[in-house]
């Protein structure tokens, strides 16, 4: 018998050993500097996630800054970042489709320039309208989907 899959909000509450510091890899330095990196905890990608209030967005650039900005580092890892607001993302929906109301806003967290992420769960058509009904535009340039104006729409991340 195999082990029983976990379910998202078991992964989005599994931290291992972060959030932890290491040096700024080699291949990054030109970009962020030499210095210290932070790989955050999928639940503090999650607690920036639900800053964004309806009407708001953020995108994962400004999660990034706000998290090394907490733990004092040049940077926060992009792909760990990434990877913990797409296990949000879907710990979200899952307990939207267990019935609960209140859930991390994930179609309000952009990907860089205000690109909708077609990766969450629900894919663009979902998000799409999510976002539509709290009063955004959306433009498709070639098969990815943009927020207009979404820099005039950002949501602050200071703790």
């Amino acid at each position: 018998m195999s082990p029983k899959k976990k379910s998202w909000r078991e992964k989005l509450l599994d931290a291992k050993d972060l959030p932890k510091q290491i040096p700024v890899p080699e291949k990054l330095q030109a970009k962020h500097g030499r210095g210290m990196m932070v790989l955050p905890a999928p639940v503090e990608v999650d607690a920036m996630m639900k800053k964004a209030r309806k009407g708001k967005l953020l995108t994962i650039d400004q999660i990034r800054q706000a998290l090394a900005n907490k733990h004092q580092t040049n940077t926060a890892c992009a792909m760990v970042t990434g990877i913990f607001a797409w296990i949000a993302a879907h710990a979200a929906a899952e307990a939207l489709e267990a019935g609960r109301s209140r859930v991390t806003p994930y179609w309000r967290t952009l990907k860089t320039g205000g690109e909708i992420n077609p990766k969450y769960p629900g894919g663009i058509e979902d998000i799409r309208a999510r976002l539509e009904a709290e009063g955004h535009r959306i433009r498709q340039r070639g098969k990815r989907y943009f927020v207009e104006a979404f820099e005039t729409k950002l949501s602050p991340l200071e703790d």
